[in-house]
C-alpha cells in the first residue's frame, strides 16, 4: 500500500483521479520486487569491481533471467515484436526537455510544451528524469502540462499563440523565414513521447505506508498514462515511453511486466503501449536482442546516447586499475569503444524478429544551442551538421536535438535523403566473441590533461549548482569560457554530471597520468593525478564560479546549493567506495540549502552504503511530514 500526502491529491486533483489512484494501488505489489532488483544490480556492481570482473554476454543457452524465453531464441529473432506504428515510421528529429520550469507560474511553465510542439519536431520526449528538475511539485507539473496541451486548455491555447510568434521572429532573423504557418495546424504535428523515471529511483511524494521509498517508475507510468492514453488514442495517436538507465534484459522484462499489469488494469491490449529504450548502459549492449525479446510488443527502438554510456563504461570498470578514460571531449561517437557500442545497436535493430520486423534507431543527442557569436555559432553548427550527417549514413532514421532552434538546423540532413526511415537496412549480423566484447571497452590514445581535468570539476560543479536549482536541464560551459561567445553553451542533463564524476574518480584512484605537461600547475608529463592536483583544481575551478556573473552562476546560488554541490562533488570523486550515482547525493539535497545538513546526510549515504552496499533513493525530507 502506499501513502500520497493530501496536499498533493489537492494540489493535483486533476491528475489523481480515482482511476489514477485504482491503477497505483494495482502495481504497487510490483513495488518490492523492484527493490529486490536494484539491490541485485547492486551486488552485481560492487562483486565485479572487487573481483575485477567485466560484463560478458549470457550464455546462449540459458533462459534470459525473468522469463521463459532462451537467450538463443532472443539472439535469433525468435520473438514477436512490434510492428512501428504510423506516427512512429518518420522521427527524423525528436526534441527533448521536460514540460515545465522550476518556480514558474502555469502559464509560464506551459511556454515549454508550446515551444515543443510548434518546433517541427518529429517527436518531442518530454523527459520526466534528467532533463526535469525534481524540486516541488515538478514531477506532476509536468505531466499537467502535457495533459493540457492534449486537451488544448485555454490557457494553453494563448500562451501557444504567443510563441509562435516568438519563434517565427527568431527564425525569420536566424533562417530569413517563418517556420510556423499555422500554428494551431502545427501544435499536431509533432508526436508527444515520455521519458519515465529509472527503475533505480524513488518518486519524492509518494511512500510506502512503512516510509519505504515507492518506485518512481510506477508512479511515472500510472500518472501519464492513466491520464493520456484516451486522448491519445482518440486522435490516432500511439501511447509512446522511453525507458531509461535499463541496465539488463532482467531489468526490460520487470518494465515489460509492469506496462503489461497496467494494459491489463486498463482493459488495453498488450503492445498498446510502445516504448523506446535508451541504450545509456554498457550491459545493455551486451544484451540487446535480449532486451528487444522480453519487450515484445512493447519495442518500437533503441536511442544512443553519449554521456550516459561513457559513465556506465567507466562505472562498469571502476575496478579495472588499467581502464583509464581521457578527456571526454576526445570520446566522440567514434572513439573506439563508442563506435563499437553503436555498431552493435544498430545491428540489432536491423535483425529481424519471427515475423520478419525490424526496430528503429534513433542517434543521439545534438546539446548545441545556436546563440553566441557569428563565428562561434557557424562553428558549432558545422560540428552539428557533421555529426548528423555522419549518424545518418551510419544507419539512425533519425536523431535528438536539445532545444527546439536545432530542429530546423539539422532535420535538413533526413529531409535530403527523403527516406522515412531506414528499417531494414542490410548489417553484418551480431557476434558474441570475446573480441565483441572487449570492443566494448576498448580504450585509444587520447590526450589526459589539466584542461581536461578543469572542465570536469567546472561542469560538475555548475550542474550539481544547477540541478540543486531546479534546473536539471540547463547551458552550460567551463568557466574559463564565461564572456567568450566564440564558445557556446550546451544543454547538458544529468549525465552530464555523472561522466565528469566517474571519470575523475577514475583519475584519482587509479593514479592517472597526464599526457601532457602544464606550465601553470608546474606538472610534468606523465605526472600522477594525485589528492593534491585534485583538490588545488576543485578550490580554484569553485572561486571562478563564486566571481562568476548572475547569468552564468546565479547569485543567489553562491551561498546556498553551491557550496553543498562542491561538498558533494568532492564527497563523491573522493570517496573510496565510488557512489553508484551522483544524482543520488544531490536528490538527497534537493530543496536543501544548508551546507551542514547535507554534510550530514553526505555521510549517511557513504555510511550505509559501505554497511549494506545499499543506496539511500527515499526523499529524506518526507519523514518530517504529516502524511
Amino acid at each position: 500500500m502506499i501513502n500520497i500526502p493530501s496536499t498533493i491529491q489537492d494540489s493535483f486533483k486533476d491528475l489523481f483521479s480515482s482511476e489514477v489512484l485504482s491503477a497505483l494501488k494495482a502495481l504497487s505489489a510490483l513495488n518490492e520486487e523492484q527493490k529486490q532488483l536494484m539491490q541485485k544490480r547492486n551486488n552485481t556492481r560492487k562483486e565485479r569491481h572487487e573481483m575485477h570482473r567485466t560484463p560478458q554476454f549470457l550464455n546462449e543457452n540459458d533462459l534470459i533471467p525473468g522469463t521463459q524465453i532462451s537467450v538463443a531464441e532472443a539472439r535469433a529473432g525468435k520473438f514477436e515484436g512490434a510492428t512501428i506504428p504510423d506516427d512512429l515510421k518518420k522521427q527524423w528529429i525528436q526534441g527533448t526537455g521536460p514540460a515545465t520550469r522550476p518556480y514558474a507560474s502555469l502559464d509560464k511553465s506551459l511556454r515549454n510544451v508550446a515551444y515543443a510542439l510548434l518546433s517541427g519536431a518529429d517527436g518531442w520526449m518530454f523527459d520526466g528524469e534528467d532533463a526535469l528538475g525534481q524540486i516541488e511539485t515538478m514531477s506532476l507539473d509536468n505531466i499537467r502540462n502535457i495533459k493540457l496541451a492534449l486537451e488544448k486548455d485555454d490557457l494553453f491555447m494563448s500562451v501557444a499563440e504567443q510563441v509562435a510568434q516568438e519563434m517565427n521572429s527568431w527564425s525569420k532573423d536566424f533562417l530569413d523565414r517563418e517556420i510556423i504557418q499555422d500554428w494551431k495546424d502545427q501544435l499536431d504535428f509533432t508526436t508527444i513521447i515520455y521519458r519515465a523515471r529509472g527503475l533505480h529511483l524513488d518518486d519524492r511524494h509518494i511512500t510506502c505506508y512503512d516510509e519505504d521509498g515507492f518506485s518512481a517508475s510506477i508512479t511515472d507510468l500510472c500518472i501519464y498514462v492513466v491520464n493520456v492514453y484516451e486522448l491519445l488514442l482518440s486522435k490516432g495517436s500511439s501511447v509512446v515511453l522511453y525507458l531509461p538507465k535499463i541496465q539488463t534484459a532482467e531489468e526490460a522484462a520487470f518494465w515489460n511486466k509492469i506496462i503489461c499489469t497496467l494494459e491489463a488494469h486498463l482493459d488495453l491490449n498488450e503492445g498498446t503501449i510502445k516504448c523506446y529504450v535508451l541504450i545509456e548502459q554498457l550491459e545493455q549492449a551486451y544484451q540487446l536482442m535480449e532486451i528487444r525479446a522480453v519487450l515484445g510488443q512493447h519495442f518500437v527502438g533503441f536511442n544512443t546516447g553519449r554521456w550516459d554510456y561513457i559513465n556506465s563504461v567507466s562505472d562498469a570498470l571502476a575496478g579495472d586499475s588499467q581502464f583509464i578514460n581521457p578527456n571526454i571531449e576526445s570520446i566522440g561517437m567514434t572513439y573506439s569503444y563508442m563506435a563499437a557500442y553503436e555498431d552493435r545497436v544498430r545491428r540489432a535493430v536491423n535483425t529481424a524478429d519471427i515475423n520478419g520486423h525490424f526496430a528503429l534507431w534513433q542517434g543521439g543527442m545534438e546539446p548545441n544551442i545556436p546563440v553566441g557569436s557569428e563565428e562561434g555559432v557557424q562553428s558549432s553548427m558545422s560540428k552539428a551538421l557533421a555529426g548528423a550527417q555522419r549518424e545518418q549514413k551510419a544507419g539512425a532514421s533519425g536523431k535528438w536535438v536539445a532545444h527546439w532552434k536545432m530542429v530546423h538546423l539539422i532535420r535538413p540532413v533526413w529531409e535530403a535523403v527523403g527516406e522515412e526511415n531506414q528499417l531494414g537496412r542490410p548489417f553484418p549480423p551480431l557476434d558474441y566473441t570475446q573480441e565483441a566484447s572487449q570492443n566494448l571497452y576498448q580504450l585509444q590514445d587520447a590526450p589526459r590533461t589539466i584542461r581536461g581535468a578543469r572542465n570536469l570539476l567546472s561542469v560538475a560543479l555548475q550542474y550539481g549548482n544547477a540541478f540543486l536549482q531546479g534546473q536539471q536541464a540547463a547551458a552550460l560551459k567551463p568557466a574559463d569560457y564565461f564572456g567568450n561567445d566564440h564558445v557556446l553553451y550546451l544543454m547538458e542533463d544529468a549525465a552530464t554530471g555523472e561522466i565528469r564524476i566517474s571519470v575523475l574518480w577514475e583519475w584519482l584512484h587509479k593514479k592517472a597520468q597526464l599526457t601532457d605537461k602544464d606550465e601553470e600547475m608546474g606538472l610534468a608529463k606523465g605526472a600522477i593525478f594525485d589528492r593534491a592536483v585534485l583538490d588545488r583544481l576543485l578550490n580554484e575551478e569553485y572561486e571562478k564560479l563564486l566571481t562568476a556573473a548572475d547569468k552564468d552562476v546565479y547569485d543567489a546560488s553562491k551561498k546556498t546549493t553551491l557550496p553543498i554541490a562542491k561538498a558533494i562533488v568532492s564527497s563523491c570523486v573522493t570517496a573510496e567506495q565510488k557512489a553508484p550515482w551522483y544524482i543520488d547525493l544531490l536528490n538527497l539535497n534537493l530543496n536543501n540549502t544548508s551546507l551542514y545538513t547535507a554534510e550530514e546526510r553526505i555521510k549517511l549515504y557513504f555510511s550505509q552504503l559501505k554497511s549494506s552496499n545499499q543506496r539511500i533513493t527515499r526523499n529524506l525530507d518526507l519523514e518530517t511530514v504529516q502524511l
